[in-house]
């Protein structure tokens, strides 16, 4: 099933044009990992853990909005993605409970820091930072795309704000908040960052 009739399996027949603009949005040029690959990924993770969530088509709704607007010269990219949803499902027959819910969840997206008692948001956060506990081959893969995504910053202030970024997340207790997402990810996660940091400080 390709990316628009994904959505159209979501969402109805009647928003393929929504379903069509946003997988437009996640082919842009400029992504080279935030892209569908990203997208498709975020969505089977939450198929996966979709048992622990409270609104599981939410959080799908979520996954799909979550990067629609994606600049990496930009620090609001998630707040923009939160305003493109509020639009974009405005032509919808979605109630508007649903709608604030998939807003919020997008805008959760910028720390990754559910509250304990947010299945919704555990769920979509989880599935989004997946990629650091996938095998060192993907997780290298997806490293590389990242630089290249911020190709336009010189190496030396690229390495200065990665290793930040990744040392923050070693100091987190846990990367991930459902308990299937932590038994699979979690050792390999920090494995992984543990890695890269080596080879960025090198």
């Amino acid at each position: 099933m390709n990316l628009v009739e994904r959505w159209v399996a979501l969402a109805g027949s009647h928003t393929r044009r929504i379903g069509a603009e946003l997988d437009a949005r996640y082919g842009e040029s400029h992504r080279r990992y935030h892209d569908r690959a990203h997208l498709a990924a975020v969505l089977d993770i939450v198929d996966e853990l979709a048992g622990h969530a409270a609104d599981a088509d939410a959080v799908r709704l979520a996954a799909w909005f979550h990067d629609a607007v994606y600049d990496p010269q930009r620090a609001d990219n998630e707040e923009r993605s939160a305003r493109l949803a509020v639009r974009m499902l405005a032509d919808t027959d979605l109630a508007a409970a649903t709608v604030d819910e998939v807003v919020r969840l997008v805008e959760l997206t910028v720390g990754h820091a559910p509250g304990d008692d947010d299945r919704n948001g555990q769920v979509l956060c989880d599935a989004d930072l997946a990629i650091l506990g996938a095998d060192p081959e993907r997780y290298a893969a997806y490293a590389a795309a990242v630089r290249e995504e911020y190709a336009f910053v010189p190496e030396e202030f690229f390495r200065a704000g990665r290793a930040q970024v990744l040392t923050g997340l070693l100091e987190l207790p846990s990367l991930f908040h459902t308990p299937e997402a932590r038994a699979r990810f979690e050792d390999r996660a920090r494995h992984n960052i543990t890695t890269e940091l080596r080879l960025l400080n090198a």
